[in-house]
């Protein structure tokens, strides 16, 4: 059993356990009885010890420098880039999936150069929904990939088949329930480090030929700086750009765009809100280490394991010692604050570290209240498939690392009440 105590404004928890071995990358542990102590920085008390007692303190002091300290030591600050978007139409379709939806798909050209990144959205709309409607924007591993529809453009750079995460893109129960879905390849912006075949060619140096390439090209550099973006920070700005689109559309409620992802684009999804206060709402489903799960516990996934690529090179630094962080995965989430957010872990996850996930959601509760808001309201994990909390929410699902129908009800649910959402009849 965890306790948890107070001192020298420093939330403290205590576990049974041994220390990692010093100077060598952990092997994955999943022992409880292992998990060393820790200890988390304080959401309210800034880098300084002052303390933060109320919303103003948030906002101007402890907001800005959790965020940068975020930036700097984890995903990395993004570099100087211009602004020259264009949004045009590729294809549309009014009687999408049937009649159910009407479907947009979307290239942004994001640099006004012919050789530049572009990203290409695939937006369904319900057709029976009052319009504007809310959204739920994700990254995919191809368009074409979340369903079947012939009519889907495949994204580049990917391998997905048609339809081959359609389980995890349920689209008629989403646009039943009166929500819009768009997507985009995380490949749009930088090729991700899995693949085969020609991929497999690019995916070592992928990065070169995506946005955080081409930034690296403009400074006349030839790689980022250390602590500058890596892949998932670049994912999350090509989220952003997705809103920006979003924005301009009508048929779409911008002030209810839900970000969420799942694994790896969940992690993203949660630094893309932390990011950009656009987004309403954050959904982080199985997202681990570097997403929801605490750092500083040893338990499955660990920064000394994560792929380098992914965060900045700073980030490397912290790998044989996570506790000199000055962050912790419950500050990302208190980033979020006031807007929503949902965790999920599954019971066959381990690695993503399920308790790291709870506790992450647990310890960022002190920022919404000081918002007047409800966190998960319990601080034993429930069992499984049982929803707990308010605006910060949590389950764990029974079964194996996915995203499935029982999380998209609860993300449904969710989103119905924070947003004031009535689903069409």
């Amino acid at each position: 059993m965890q306790t948890i105590r107070r001192t020298s404004g420093m939330a403290v928890l205590l576990a049974a356990g041994t220390l990692m071995a010093a100077g060598k990358p952990p092997e994955a542990n999943y022992d409880e009885s292992k998990v060393k102590a820790y200890t988390l920085p304080d959401p309210l008390v800034c880098f300084d010890g002052r303390p933060v007692t109320d919303v103003k303190a948030w906002r101007e002091a402890r907001r800005p420098e959790i965020l940068t300290a975020f930036e700097t030591n984890v995903y990395g600050r993004i570099p100087a880039l211009p602004t020259h978007l264009k949004f045009v139409t590729r294809e549309a379709d009014g009687q999408a999936l049937g009649g159910l939806a009407t479907r947009r798909q979307i290239e942004i050209r994001l640099f006004g150069e012919a050789d530049a990144p572009r990203i290409d959205v695939l937006l369904y709309i319900p057709k029976d929904a009052p319009k504007p409607v809310p959204v739920f924007l994700g990254l995919s591993y191809g368009n074409q990939g979340i369903n079947a529809d012939p009519a889907i453009i495949a994204s580049r750079d990917t391998v997905s088949t048609n339809g081959e995460q359609a389980s995890r893109w349920p689209l008629e129960l989403i646009l039943k329930r009166g929500y819009a879905v768009a997507t985009f390849a995380g490949a749009d912006v930088e090729i991700d480090r899995h693949g085969s075949g020609t991929l497999a060619k690019k995916r070592a140096e992928g990065w070169r030929l995506g946005v955080r390439g081409y930034a690296a090209r403009k400074a006349g550099r030839d790689a980022p700086a250390d602590d500058e973006w890596g892949t998932l920070a670049a994912w999350a700005w090509g989220l952003s750009r997705a809103m920006d689109y979003l924005e301009t559309d009508k048929d779409i409620d911008a002030r209810k765009v839900a970000v969420f992802g799942h694994s790896r684009t969940a992690k993203t999804a949660l630094w893309a809100a932390a990011k950009d206060e656009r987004f309403a709402l954050a959904v982080s489903n199985n997202s681990g280490e570097g997403g929801a799960a605490l750092a500083r516990r040893w338990f499955g996934e660990t920064v000394a394991i994560l792929p380098e690529v992914w965060f900045a090179k700073n980030y490397r630094r912290f790998a044989d010692n996570v506790d000199a962080l000055p962050v912790d995965q419950h500050l990302l989430i208190a980033l979020i604050a006031p807007r929503p957010v949902y965790v999920a872990s599954a019971t066959r996850d381990e690695w993503a570290d399920p308790r790291g996930e709870f506790l992450a959601a647990l310890h960022a509760g002190p920022v919404f209240r000081l918002y007047g808001l409800k966190g998960l309201g319990v601080r034993e994990m429930p069992p499984p498939d049982s929803p707990v909390g308010d605006s910060v929410r949590y389950h764990i699902r029974t079964g194996k690392h996915d995203i499935t129908p029982y999380d998209w009800e609860q993300y449904l649910s969710f989103a119905d009440r924070h947003f004031g959402h009535k689903p069409p009849r």
